[in-house]
Order: C-alpha cells, then sequence, then structure tokens
C-alpha cells in the first residue's frame, strides 16, 4: 500500500462512495473528480479519498472538501469536474453547496435539514 506525501494538500475531497450515492453515479463521480485532478496538474494540491455512507442519501451523491467544511450535494461527474476546477482557483461550487462549516453561513437550497444526532 501506498503511503501519499501530502505536503503542499491543500484540499482533501471526501467523496461518498455508500450506497445512495453509488446508486447515484458515485463512481463516475470519483472518477471523474480525479481525472480533472490529474488533468488540472492538481495532484499535490487536491487528496481524494473514497468514503462509505456520509449520512445525507438525499443529497446523493456527497462530496465533502476539508479543510474548508463544505458539503456539496447532487453532484455528477460534470460538476465534480466543476468543483475541481473552483477548489484550484481558491473558489466554492455554489449550486451544488449544502452545508459550509461557517459561523451563520448555512447554505440555502432545496435540501433536507435531516435528523438530530442522540
Amino acid at each position: 500500500m501506498s503511503t501519499w506525501n501530502l505536503q503542499g494538500t491543500s484540499c482533501h475531497l471526501l467523496i461518498c462512495n455508500g450506497g445512495s450515492c453509488m446508486r447515484q453515479q458515485g463512481e463516475e463521480v470519483t472518477v471523474a473528480i480525479r481525472e480533472e485532478i490529474t488533468r488540472l496538474e492538481a495532484d499535490r494540491l487536491i487528496h481524494t479519498t473514497r468514503t462509505r455512507c456520509n449520512g445525507r442519501c438525499l443529497d446523493a451523491c456527497v462530496v465533502i472538501a476539508y479543510p474548508q467544511g463544505l458539503w456539496y450535494k447532487e453532484m455528477t461527474p460534470e460538476t465534480g469536474k466543476q468543483l475541481v476546477r473552483k477548489l484550484v482557483s481558491g473558489d466554492r461550487l455554489e449550486t451544488n453547496l449544502v452545508y459550509a462549516f461557517e459561523p451563520d453561513a448555512v447554505a440555502t437550497g432545496a435540501s433536507v435539514t435531516g435528523i438530530d444526532k442522540a
């Protein structure tokens, strides 16, 4: 198994590969994001990890960007590529943003609030 050198990494994308997200093109989103990172030669800047379910199944396919703390919903291969381009330029993909870990900055849109954790 490889151990990646993360020096210079500015963003870690967690790409949901849980059941609901996989039914909503999770595999294709993963491939598109990774291909766009390679195409833009952003491998040193952006690291990706496939995850299991992130608990936002109604928002499938979900991609989370850290340390920015941005949660993206309804990702497709094309919006995945757009997200990579935005991240490289230091921006975010507002059209698919469902939540941001920022004071007083929860994204608006037609998303399910969800249940409280016990």
